[in-house]
């Protein structure tokens, strides 16, 4: 359920924005007055100067989107809002890091199960090793709960980025 008590569905926002400070929090603020959480939220600089891309997920009632889209499109640094989650096909990939129990005899074990989820060993200490995941949330869930058994030390993860498929048309 959501904070207004209807069905609660994820949505994706794409929004392309100056960069100014203040923006992010002018962005968080006009979605936490509506009454919605932020499920995930990313920032990075995109290929034009000057320019920041925010990939922001929010959980709400299908019916209040167009209008938080609108709202966010009347920001003075917003230069454009897309909601990917309604405009059709879209790529996402999400980073986790994880710190695992890794004593010698359990190593093949743990990077085999690496392997699976097609992790990356980003750091090797005496006992522990840190994959590196990426792909959907429920990959990056399962590849948890498969390196559960040997010991979690610390996971630290990204937000959500999205990008609008390129290319083929999906045929019906």
């Amino acid at each position: 359920m959501s904070a207004k008590g209807g069905i609660a569905m994820p949505c994706t926002f794409s929004i392309l924005s100056e960069d100014n400070p203040g923006v992010l929090m002018r962005i968080a603020g006009l979605i936490y007055r509506r009454g919605y959480n932020i499920e995930s939220l990313s920032v990075a600089h995109t290929v034009i100067p000057g320019i920041s891309r925010f990939t922001v997920v929010i959980e709400g009632e299908d019916a209040v989107y167009e209008q938080i889209r609108k709202q966010l499109e009347k920001l003075i640094e917003v230069v454009s809002v897309t909601n990917l989650t309604k405009q059709g096909p879209f790529v996402e990939r999400w980073l986790m890091l994880v710190k695992v129990k890794a004593p010698l005899d359990k190593r093949p074990h743990i990077l085999q199960t690496a392997e699976i989820f097609r992790c990356r060993v980003v750091d090797l200490g005496t006992d522990a090793i840190t994959l590196e995941v990426t792909g959907d949330k429920g990959k990056l869930g399962a590849c948890v709960e498969a390196l559960r058994p040997y010991g979690i030390i610390e996971t630290a993860g990204s937000g959500q980025v999205a990008l609008s498929r390129a290319g083929f048309v999906q045929v019906q």
